[in-house]
């Protein structure tokens, strides 16, 4: 060893260390992960080195040696090559050589026998024992002996507690995004009881508001929005049901085991109710492109959508990592991963519209009685009238003959459309989840595929209504050049798949009521000839062709046609007019829906397609065939699948996984979600990446805090109102953010506040700044619940967009002034304000918000549009409430933005400020106080909090 690096030995010998044994995971995993991985990690060991997995690190080495002697530092090359003074020799190779104190931490970690313990997160929780503290004093709940232990292990004293005007505006933007009113503030100071703080959190939680301001929390985790994205960026309908879901459920005090059951499986719980269907519209909302250039890649992206946020918002894992590889950091193997997306396999693909994502909702099993009775009535009054149109058309049909010795021939199929696409196939698609290259009808009412672009690789989906002229048997016969399904009043009556050309007609026989019958057709056309024949025959009628010949019959004409063109001539006014007034009739109950609620929801085939492990994250290529399973890290058993069964609907699969998850012994459920609360009531979480509780996330500050709050959840029914009142009634909850004269000692000892000696001010979010200017402009309409409304946005902004104001509604201006939470969130316009104060990227969860300061919020909180009406309409209302005395005004604009009484000072500048707008700026009266009311809504102490 040469003189420089046993200096440097030395020196990191004499850093020094904390008595205690170093945490793994703590100290030195993510030595490891940040500067060793990228040559001897899970995808490279360069030297034979891999120091992902105790094992491999542990190992001997290619040269013989061992990076790693459990007890021995001078044994272990890893240590001497990180202390190296060769620069050729000394690891990391690139960057900065590790620093003195993290040499030191490997060399005692080695020293005390390289211990790999499990990682904090993935092992069970413990309730553990309250500690003691010395000032006792100082402790309202069990919370505060956590947190004061610590402060005092430390030699840290807590900050004075808040004053009651700071407590009370706190309490209010927590629990319900609102300022309080000035009776409001005064009622709350005035009160002296030692109870009044607890009553006004059971005010606050038992508020329709609390719902409105927390939903918005869980609405960023899960990716909320209410259209796809992409260029077209369409709507998903009736999303907004989902957000009023997340509102009431918060309002109800839903239990969180049950909230979770819901989204990923409401559809199979019993009994299915309106809000456990609507519930699932949590698989809907990522984003969705409805014209992918490889469709399967697609399907599985969004399938990693599911996988993503599941894994994210409910476990605090981003299992996402191990698609294409096995997890870089977490022991999460691919195969996990795969095991993981396979309880969603079976979920069927979002669309625009139709059954795949919408379904009607029934307060009661009475209510889908009844529903289900108007649709057979409304069915029954179609078909009879179809009976009577059919009877005019026949006679019609005789009269002709008579008269033109032809004969006419009327379609047996009415409204008949199609979907043509293009692409090749060896096996019959979904059709409905691909794009149409184009739609169109078919006046004819036969099914035809000469109207196919190209001789081969397309397909065809034909639907329409089957006219059957009388109760019966009748027979289909289809043959096909390649993969056909023929379906009739729901049922499939033939299935011929594959490339097999014609000459083996397919037939089958099917019992049909009189009347008009749902008929679709599946048809695709790989190589060679194309050819589609389809036929009927039924009682009356020998066998009728249903597709177009490729050489129609000559002389036959259209009974459609020749009705319009000789109905009158050869039946009468009379008669024609009686036929045009019942074929109308008909033509409008063929298109009446039955009125109904509709949710977006998920569906599901109840047998599942299989599931295989993708080599590189490829569709195309798929490997080893796995079942659905729980991440094997943090299960200690895994899953019983229920055997598919048509009855059910869907596989039962997402109900297991539900289970586990909303388990009281999952390891991550509970302390994911009460970190949660913790960080939206102070700032930051007890683990400060909320999504991210695996190696590369941060540890919690507050571990047995951490534990102790999710045994505490769970035991208490997994209630989250009794937790928030529980920490809202903390003595740490309710400590002021101000600086005292003890506060430069504190900032020097912890200045990121890691031990929570202080409360940390924070900026207003997006939605709490736009519902605070019509909360004091007094215009806020609080009506709860129901569709989204639509800001109105400049044309401007408007123009950002592929289609410049598409899909933007014009909305009321009372609509308007509704809470933000009810703004139609549309992905690719974001509403300016709320974008300006960093509204969240929806395309992905969100953990927590940035809180950004730069030049769009002053411009437009100054500028814009929005802020200048408001401003007028707050100074409306002080001209209303506090007269024409300016003085009156300003302190009455102060109070209302500010929640405190103004001081003498703040309200002669205030009037001074006026007359000066005034006297040398030449504004009247009126438009001077506007300014002023745009001055005060853009105070700092408007849109920040102590």
């Amino acid at each position: 060893m040469t003189l420089s690096s046993l200096l440097i030995t030395l020196y990191a010998a004499a850093v020094p260390v904390s008595a205690a044994a170093v945490d793994f995971g703590r100290d030195i995993q993510p030595i490891f992960a940040k500067r060793c991985f990228a040559c001897h990690g899970p995808d490279k060991g360069e030297g034979g080195l891999r120091l992902n997995r105790r094992a491999t690190a542990l190992a001997e080495l290619d040269s013989g040696e061992h990076a790693v002697v459990p007890g021995q530092p001078e044994a272990s090359e890893l240590l001497r090559r990180i202390t190296a003074e060769d620069e050729d020799e000394r690891m990391p190779p690139e960057g900065k050589p590790l620093t003195a104190e993290q040499i030191q931490l490997v060399r005692k970690w080695i020293a005390d026998g390289a211990k790999w313990d499990e990682h904090w997160a993935f092992q069970p929780v413990v309730r553990p024992a309250v500690p003691e503290v010395n000032d006792r004093g100082w402790v309202r709940n069990p919370i505060d002996n956590f947190i004061l232990s610590r402060l005092e292990a430390n030699s840290l004293q807590p900050a004075p507690p808040a004053d009651r005007v700071a407590l009370v505006r706190r309490a209010y933007y927590d629990l319900t995004g609102l300022p309080p009113t000035p009776a409001e503030v005064d009622t709350f100071v005035a009160d002296e009881s030692p109870d009044a703080y607890p009553k006004l959190i059971d005010r606050l939680l038992a508020s329709p508001h609390y719902g409105e301001r927390w939903a918005r929390h869980w609405l960023d985790a899960v990716r909320y929005a209410e259209t796809n994205s992409f260029e077209r960026d369409g709507p998903k309908p009736h999303a907004w049901r989902y957000r009023d879901y997340v509102i009431r459920s918060f309002n109800d005090d839903k239990p969180y085991d049950q909230f979770v059951r819901e989204q990923l499986a409401g559809d199979e719980m019993t009994p299915l109710t309106p809000e456990r269907l609507i519930a699932t519209g949590f698989y809907r909302l990522g984003l969705w492109d409805d014209e992918p250039a490889d469709r399967l890649q697609a399907q599985y992206d969004t399938l990693d959508d599911l996988v993503t946020t599941t894994g994210q918002v409910f476990l605090g894992l981003t299992v996402n990592c191990a698609r294409c590889h096995d997890h870089k950091i977490d022991p999460i193997p691919q195969r996990d991963y795969y095991s993981l997306l396979a309880f969603f396999h079976g979920i069927k693909p979002m669309t625009t519209a139709g059954p795949n994502i919408e379904q009607p909702l029934f307060a009661s099993e009475g209510d889908r009685v009844a529903y289900d009775q108007r649709v057979r009535e409304r069915d029954e009054r179609r078909n009879a009238l179809q009976a009577q149109v059919t009877a005019l058309e026949n006679e019609f049909a005789v009269a002709y003959r008579q008269s033109q010795d032809a004969a006419v021939t009327a379609s047996d199929i009415d409204d008949l459309e199609y979907r043509f696409y293009r692409n090749h196939w060896e096996r019959l698609p979904d059709f409905d989840n691909i794009k149409p290259e184009t739609v169109g009808a078919l006046a004819d009412g036969r099914f035809d595929i000469r109207l196919a672009t190209r001789e081969s690789d397309f397909g065809f989906v034909f639907s329409g209504l089957l006219k059957v002229p009388a109760d019966g048997e009748y027979t289909f016969v289809v043959d096909a050049d390649d993969g056909v399904r023929l379906t009739v009043g729901g049922r499939q009556a033939i299935f011929y798949d594959g490339i097999h050309g014609t000459g083996n007609p397919q037939r089958a026989v099917l019992s049909l009521k009189q009347g008009l019958t749902p008929i679709r057709l599946d048809y695709f056309q790989a190589v060679g000839g194309r050819g589609l024949s389809v036929s009927w025959s039924g009682p009356g009628f020998r066998e009728r062709s249903l597709s177009a010949e490729e050489q129609p019959p000559a002389g036959r004409r259209n009974l459609a046609e020749q009705l319009r063109a000789q109905g009158a001539k050869l039946l009468g006014d009379a008669w024609y007019a009686g036929y045009r007034k019942k074929f109308d009739e008909l033509e409008r109950l063929k298109r009446e829906p039955v009125p109904a609620e509709y949710a977006l929801c998920v569906t599901e085939n109840f047998a599942p397609p299989e599931t295989f492990v993708l080599s590189r994250g490829n569709a195309h290529v798929p490997g080893a065939k796995v079942e659905p399973g729980f991440p094997a890290i943090i299960a200690s058993n895994q899953p019983v699948i229920p055997s598919p069964t048509p009855d059910r609907g869907t596989s039962g699969r997402r109900s297991v996984l539900a289970d586990w998850i909303a388990s009281s012994d999952n390891r991550l459920t509970a302390r994911v979600m009460v970190n949660r609360l913790w960080q939206h009531h102070f700032g930051r979480g007890i683990v400060r990446s909320p999504n991210n509780f695996g190696y590369l996330g941060d540890r919690p500050t507050h571990p047995e805090l951490l534990d102790w709050l999710a045994s505490e959840f769970v035991a208490g029914g997994w209630q989250m109102k009794s937790l928030h009142r529980m920490i809202m009634l903390t003595s740490a909850y309710q400590m002021s953010s101000q600086a005292d004269d003890k506060a430069s000692e504190r900032l020097e000892k912890d200045p990121g506040n890691d031990l929570f000696w202080r409360f940390n001010m924070r900026r207003l979010s997006a939605e709490e700044v736009r519902d605070s200017i019509h909360a004091v402009t007094g215009k806020l309409n609080e009506q709860l619940y129901g569709p989204s409304y639509y800001p109105t946005l400049s044309a401007e902004v408007m123009a950002t967009q592929s289609a410049p104001g598409k899909g933007w509604g014009n909305s009321r201006p009372s609509e308007q002034a509704r809470r933000s939470i009810y703004i139609h969130v549309k992905r690719s316009l974001i509403t300016p304000l709320l974008a300006d104060f960093d509204f969240p990227d929806t395309d992905g969860p969100c953990e927590a918000r940035f809180v950004t300061t730069q030049p769009a919020q002053a411009l437009g909180m100054l500028n814009g549009e929005f802020l200048h009406k408001q401003a007028h309409e707050f100074a409306e209302r002080l001209r209303r409430e506090a007269g024409d005395d300016r003085a009156c005004q300003v302190r009455l604009a102060l109070r209302l933005a500010l929640a405190r009484p103004p001081d003498d000072a703040s309200v002669s500048r205030g009037v001074t400020l006026i007359e000066r707008l005034e006297l040398e700026n030449g504004l009247d009266r009126q438009r001077a106080l506007d300014y002023y009311a745009l001055l005060v809504l853009n105070l700092n102490e408007f849109i920040y909090l102590d």
